[in-house]
């Protein structure tokens, strides 16, 4: 067995143990990343005990993360461009869109304060709302089971414009 294989065995028990209704969920989009070609690398951190990354094939660009913490699983999908997923963001529920309200300004876009070289953050709408979000956690959510089926649309939609 791989490092990899068994980290994920690791992260696999570990999800059992604290967000088990969300195992065939993980295993789903763990599955299908990894036929697709995308590598994946665990780590831990202070903060998540088990952090998945995934990333394209032949790219190092990521697509999902996974989070895992005694309180549960959180995703963050790499989205390029909003815009080109704004019918999926518009049927968002409540809940996640008050997540991505929480995540912070772009301070590029709000104030024109210097950030990272690449950064450019995403300027979007959901509705009437319009959003300037730093790009790198907009959009991380809280893992249930009303949030499933909008991460694999999300997912999916963004496999298709990177392919």
């Amino acid at each position: 067995m791989s490092t990899i294989e068994y980290q994920f065995n690791d992260f696999l028990n570990f999800l059992s143990e604290t967000a088990y209704e969300h195992v065939d969920f993980v295993l789903n989009i763990h599955d299908k990343l990894i036929e697709m070609g995308c590598k994946v690398k665990i780590t831990n951190t202070k903060a998540y005990p088990y952090q998945l990354a995934y990333t394209m094939p032949n790219s190092r660009k990521g697509i999902l993360n996974f989070y895992l913490r005694k309180r549960g699983l959180k995703v963050r999908i790499t989205i390029v461009d909003p815009e080109k997923h704004s019918v999926i963001l518009n049927r968002l529920p409540e809940k996640m869109v008050h997540q991505i309200d929480k995540k912070d300004a772009c301070r590029k876009l709000v104030d024109g304060c210097e950030c990272l070289d690449t950064c450019i953050g995403f300027d979007f709408y959901i509705g009437e709302m319009h959003y300037q979000k730093c790009r790198f956690y907009c959009f991380q959510f809280d893992v249930d089971d009303e949030s499933v089926p909008f991460f694999n649309k999300l997912l999916e939609g963004e496999i298709r414009e990177r392919l």
